[in-house]
């Protein structure tokens, strides 16, 4: 069941029916947090790719070949499984298609980097990025939990990222 978030903000939470019991709720979690490093692994498996791709081509064509590729995918995946196009009367405001460019950019930049700081520091500094901005962002819309906690985690990363650099 969805939720409104905060009030005034318009962002959407997701919020299981109820309070569940805490033993559904630590294995949801585990779920969660399994699918996360997953991720996590693939696009630092991903940026190594790439990352091989610039040096034997450049940044660029490595971004667009990513791209086609993904696309590709994508394609195949929305003729299966249908349902990805948006309905005509989905109110989409005009900036939520700009994460398309940004993961260009995105793409374009760590494939590059990659090869000039190594994938441990390139990953670094792209988390420090994303939590840095992920904690402001909290901060903009009003989200639940504890700012201290985000903020010292963004220091360790800054400091973890400072420590390999010795």
């Amino acid at each position: 069941q969805a939720a409104t978030g905060p009030a005034g903000h318009g962002s959407r939470r997701l919020y299981l029916c109820g309070q569940p019991d805490p033993y559904r709720w630590r294995l949801i979690m585990i779920l969660f947090s399994s699918l996360a490093l997953l991720a996590g692994i693939l696009v630092s498996l991903s940026r190594q790719i790439n990352g091989r791709l610039a040096v034997s081509t450049s940044p660029l064509r490595a971004s667009l070949w990513n791209h086609v590729v993904g696309l590709a995918v994508l394609t195949f995946m929305g003729l299966v499984l249908g349902g990805m196009l948006p309905p005509a009367d989905a109110g989409i405001p005009w900036w939520a298609w700009l994460g398309g460019p940004l993961g260009v950019v995105f793409v374009a930049s760590g494939s590059w980097l990659i090869a000039r700081i190594g994938a441990a520091n390139t990953a670094l500094l792209v988390i420090a990025g994303q939590m840095v901005t992920g904690v402001l962002l909290d901060l903009i819309t009003g989200a639940p939990g504890p700012l201290g906690g985000r903020v010292l985690g963004v220091g360790l990363i800054l400091i973890g990222m400072a420590l390999t650099r010795r």
